[in-house]
């Protein structure tokens, strides 16, 4: 009975996705995922997507995103941003001195951020967890 409550060692070191092992019937520690996907804890946020303009970059509605407001954004990174008086996921695109939001998805404008927007960068996304 013991055995069954235990989960396999082999989960720190990974999950294999070929064929089983044999120790994947005897796990014994437990994932923290606070642990795991959070580095500065008091300016990490959870946030579930809504919508689907980062589809093509694999993130649908309902993910949750793990947002860390502690991170410096650069080029490229998958943000949270505040826009006239909204949240928006979208990349960076840092060129030339301008600053563009551009989606994962082609329905979808760039937001170009001008002086005239009322702009907040929120946080920079370090996790999707997605429900398979």
């Amino acid at each position: 009975m013991e055995e069954n409550n235990r989960l396999p060692e082999m989960a720190q070191d990974g999950i294999h996705a070929g064929f089983p092992s044999p120790a994947t019937d005897y796990m014994t520690q437990a994932i923290d995922l606070n642990k795991e996907l959070v580095k500065h804890p008091a300016s990490t946020f959870y946030g579930r997507v809504v919508g689907d303009s980062m589809i093509d970059a694999g993130v649908d509605e309902g993910d949750i995103l793990v947002i860390d407001k502690a991170l410096e954004p650069k080029d490229g990174d998958m943000a949270v941003c505040f826009v006239d008086g909204e949240f928006t996921l979208k990349y960076l695109s840092m060129r030339s001195g301008r600053l563009v939001l551009k989606p994962a998805n082609p329905r979808y404008p760039q937001i170009e951020i001008t002086e005239g927007m009322d702009f907040k960068m929120w946080g920079v996304v370090t996790y999707i967890i997605k429900k398979v």
